[in-house]
């Protein structure tokens, strides 16, 4: 009889952020990303000069936490979750912890979107959703394995949902989703006449 198992399994992370820590207002996190990028004019400025749809914190402010209180307790959390989750990868981390290396806000307008990237410098990367309006993007996370499948033939439209080489995920406002910073991942387009509107982090091996 033949024996057939799963390896080198993607592990994804998904909770409600108010579930560890301090319980974040949704409706002051969604003021608080409007009002920084309203005031944010270095923000705005890189996102013309780079055509970024939208607006994104991403290249322009690291002091989130001390700009608003709020971000504070939004990292309170997401060092809750992030440690769950390195525990569930079973990393060794040597008595370092994972620290925090950046913070943004990305606010997608209608007919926005993110394209295809990783975060090569980090190790464990992930959002958390301010305004999931209907019809807001998508994120979509990619097969790692896909440009090694060279001449591999396509999957069955009802494959599995491990063998599938896209996955498509549709978070709602509160939830915090963690990958590995290798999984390559984007943001479709937003078909919602609303923003969507996000916080993204980044987690690197501490000293």
């Amino acid at each position: 009889m033949s024996d057939i198992e799963s390896l080198f399994v993607t592990r994804l992370y998904k909770a409600r952020l108010n579930e560890v820590g301090a319980q974040i207002s949704e409706d002051e996190l969604f003021d608080s990303c409007y009002s920084i990028a309203e005031d944010d004019e270095a923000g705005q400025q890189w996102c013309e000069d780079n055509n970024f749809p939208g607006y994104t914190s991403y290249a322009s402010l690291t002091d989130l936490p001390w700009r608003f209180p709020i971000f504070k307790d939004i990292v309170a959390a997401l060092d809750k979750h992030v440690a769950a989750f390195a525990q569930d990868l079973q990393f060794n981390l040597d008595d370092r912890k994972l620290v925090l290396e950046d913070l943004w806000i990305n606010v997608l307008p209608e007919g926005a979107y993110h394209s295809a990237h990783i975060h090569p410098h980090s190790v464990i990367s992930g959002t958390t959703y301010v305004a999931m309006p209907e019809g807001a993007s998508a994120l979509r996370l990619e097969d790692p394995r896909h440009a090694m499948m060279m001449a591999a033939p396509p999957r069955l439209k009802d494959a599995r949902r491990e063998m599938q080489n896209f996955i498509y995920l549709t978070p709602e406002a509160g939830d915090v989703m963690l990958w590995e910073s290798w999984l390559r991942h984007e943001v479709v387009t937003n078909q919602s006449e609303f923003d969507r509107v996000s916080v993204s982090f980044n987690y690197r091996w501490g000293e």
